[in-house]
């Protein structure tokens, strides 16, 4: 069972830096993210997403700042059965079946074989459980991927781009699944370049080169920008931070 205790935040970065070849990737992050919500994270490719994901998960390397993860430093050797994570390429042995994958996976986290059968029929590849995994389509591997990061009883789900590739049907399941952890306490942290992901998520960080744009509630960001959709939000913010950032450079 999840614990639903009040505790820190499932997530909190303070002033995170991460330079790759001399160039600012993460530049000066500062955020939270509340226990038991599913939280989106937004922005267009290569607005460091990918990279805050694997500092919280603690496998980037990171130039200054720091991260906390259910209270501990991210990547902690006690966080490593409380988090999954789920990378954008599907991380399974192509050689293995569905469900030999996922009894590793599973002997790794010392989840219970009896598991394995609960997170098969969660991703829907119930019919697909025996199959070998490298001939299965990408959308069907990605999907093995999230199986097993749902084994055991992680509090806080790293997704990175979960959806990609998935026909409109798999991506309101899916949406459907995230939702019903989040109201049984996990903590899902799910990135996306889909604006209209968006509207499924109940907290929001817009980002942008590397930096946040804005951390707040779908509702709050559209009554704040004053439009009606994600996307132009996120387009009024852009400008609203070109503006300023012209005004601040002397003339």
């Amino acid at each position: 069972m999840v614990n639903n205790s009040p505790g820190p935040a499932a997530v909190a970065a303070q002033d995170l830096r991460v330079h790759r070849g001399g160039r600012a990737v993460l530049d000066g992050l500062s955020f939270e993210v509340p226990r038991g919500l599913v939280m989106g994270l937004l922005g267009p490719s290569g607005c460091g997403k990918t990279t805050l994901m694997r500092a919280i998960v603690g496998v980037q390397v990171v130039s200054g700042g720091r991260v906390e993860v259910l209270g501990l430093p991210a990547g902690s050797a006690p966080l490593r059965s409380r988090v999954g994570y789920v990378t954008q390429a599907p991380s399974v042995y192509g050689d293995l079946t569905v469900t030999e994958n996922l009894r590793y996976f599973a002997a790794i986290l010392g989840a219970a074989d009896a598991d394995v059968r609960r997170v098969v029929d969660q991703v829907g590849l119930s019919s697909q459980a025996d199959s070998v995994a490298g001939a299965l389509s990408g959308g069907e591997r990605a999907r093995v991927s999230l199986a097993g990061a749902l084994l055991g009883t992680p509090e806080l789900l790293v997704l990175d781009e979960p959806t990609v590739g998935l026909d409109p049907v798999l991506r309101r399941d899916l949406w459907q699944l995230f939702g019903r952890l989040a109201s049984q306490g996990v903590t899902l942290l799910i990135s996306s370049h889909v604006m209209d992901e968006a509207e499924r998520c109940q907290r929001l960080l817009l980002m942008r080169d590397g930096r946040a744009l804005a951390d707040d509630t779908p509702q709050a960001l559209l009554e704040r920008t004053q439009t009606h959709d994600v996307e132009s939000a996120f387009l009024a913010l852009v400008d609203e931070r070109a503006r300023t950032t012209t005004e601040e450079v002397p003339s």
